[in-house]
């Protein structure tokens, strides 16, 4: 499905989420005023680009602007906390990744309900994960990088995007994997 088309279903549904309001809402014209998407990560990241791209498409469609607020920081509970407690008038949006299930499984109190403070739009993209290697390592598969790693042991670095994120948790699933 190429991301227009993934976009044009997401502002159908904001378009039909917008419209199941209370009778006092239904008198205004959405959006009101610009529509802020907050996204929990730094701009320059696969999913601000996808909110970049909804944004320009929603401002379009709705003849209002769609304004992007990153505010990245503690695995995307600050900015998914502000997004919980901002007015639920449709103008104040969450995009966000797998860490608002995440999250939920990792941390016994967080200041938002995860299945109860929001309520779902759209899929707008479904971003793989990577692996990727230096190409100067003597590496062509999954299995002769864990191998490298084994003749190795504290020699090799990785990156990723953070405590709880779907890369920590993979590695953490294929270490306990290793260990039993």
């Amino acid at each position: 499905m190429t991301i227009i088309r993934v976009m044009l279903i997401a502002l159908a549904m904001l378009g039909c989420a917008a419209s199941i309001r209370s009778p006092q809402a239904l008198a205004e014209t959405y959006p009101s005023r610009p529509v802020t998407l907050v996204v929990p990560f730094a701009p320059g990241g696969s999913l601000d680009n996808v909110a970049r791209l909804l944004g320009q498409h929603l401002a379009t469609g709705f003849g209002r602007p769609f304004v992007i607020d990153n505010r990245p920081g503690a695995g995307t509970v600050l900015a998914t906390a502000a997004v919980a407690k901002a007015t639920p008038d449709g103008h104040t949006l969450l995009v966000t990744t797998s860490s608002l299930a995440i999250n939920a499984s990792l941390h016994n109190k967080l200041p938002y309900d995860s299945a109860t403070s929001f309520a779902p739009i759209a899929l707008l993209a479904d971003i793989p994960l990577i692996l990727v290697v230096n190409p100067a390592l003597p590496v062509n598969s999954v299995q002769d990088l864990r191998a490298l790693v084994k003749q190795k042991p504290g020699q090799l670095s990785y990156a990723s995007n953070g405590l709880g994120s779907a890369l920590h948790l993979c590695r953490r699933i294929v270490q306990e994997r290793d260990r039993n």
